[in-house]
């Protein structure tokens, strides 16, 4: 527990975190579009005084948004993030890290920055929770307590042009093998015992990375400096994660490429994100 405890970092407030990258790219979006929510200007009415209204036409579904190195598609509920193959052989401590970060332990390198996906993946319903993290239980900061990573669960593909030119979707877990290793201590994993587990997850949990920052000015996007998006072993800021706690010590990783199906490194490919919770239904109360 304390190798693992090194590297995960102290809780914060995740609403903190929400509402920062909610009210963020409320406003990007109203930059970039100029109108609200991908809706149409109101025609202007040019009719003759007197003559009946037409019928209005309903309103378009919301437009897919572009923000760098990533579309919001909203029909199909999914965040695309644009990347590479940076890796097909060795073992896994990410699934995917920004580029320029650590494409010698990651799948995919990707474009955009983790603030934006977090905040994507608000505007399409879903809840963060946390990291694994450690939390003071006293005022002096002796005791802690362990506080398991949670979240909603997304489901992440794999995106990629074949040979013959069709594009096609596969969930993540056809590119990850078991290692063969016997892992190292693994902690609150939800119920699995790690040395029972063969096959790898397509679903990981939106547990929305955390903010530091001490003094005046803007804290930071922990998942923005580290490069951690989606991890396997367990760091402490990671923006997705495994439902359990898993070492990153090299002895420990369960768990490597498996490049049978994969396209070469540097081939450009997308990670779909789509989450699981559906947004709720709007009531006749919520309505008015």
């Amino acid at each position: 527990m304390k190798a693992v405890a090194k590297t995960i970092g102290t809780a914060k407030d995740g609403s903190a975190v929400t509402a920062l990258l909610a009210s963020s790219l409320a406003m990007a979006l109203a930059l970039l579009s100029g109108l609200s929510w991908g809706d149409e200007p109101e025609p202007v009415d040019t009719r003759a005084p007197g003559r009946p209204a037409a019928k209005s036409a309903p309103k378009p579904p919301f437009k897919n948004v572009k923000l760098p190195g990533l579309v919001i598609n909203f029909q199909e509920r999914c965040v695309d993030l644009e990347g590479s193959i940076c890796l097909d052989r060795g073992f896994l401590e990410l699934i995917a890290c920004t580029k320029g970060s650590k494409e010698h332990e990651s799948i995919v390198a990707i474009e955009a920055r983790p603030m934006h996906i977090h905040a994507a993946l608000l505007l399409l319903g879903a809840n963060p929770g946390n990291p694994a993290t450690r939390r003071p239980i006293d005022e002096q900061g002796t005791r802690w307590i362990d506080v398991p990573p949670k979240g909603d669960p997304v489901d992440v593909y794999l995106v990629f042009k074949k040979r013959e030119g069709k594009m096609v979707e596969r969930p993540i877990s056809d590119f990850v093998a078991r290692s063969g290793k016997r892992p190292g201590k693994h902690l609150d994993a939800g119920g699995a015992d790690a040395d029972e587990c063969t096959e790898f997850p397509h679903t990981f949990l939106f547990a929305g990375s955390l903010l530091r920052g001490d003094g005046p000015g803007p804290r930071k996007y922990l998942s923005d400096l580290s490069g951690n998006v989606i991890s396997i072993a367990t760091f402490g800021d990671e923006l997705l994660c495994l439902p359990g706690v898993y070492s990153n010590a090299n002895e420990s990783l369960m768990w490597q490429v498996d490049a049978s199906r994969l396209p070469k490194v540097g081939s450009k490919v997308a990670l779909r994100l789509r989450p699981r919770n559906k947004p709720a239904a709007k009531t006749d109360e919520a309505e008015k």
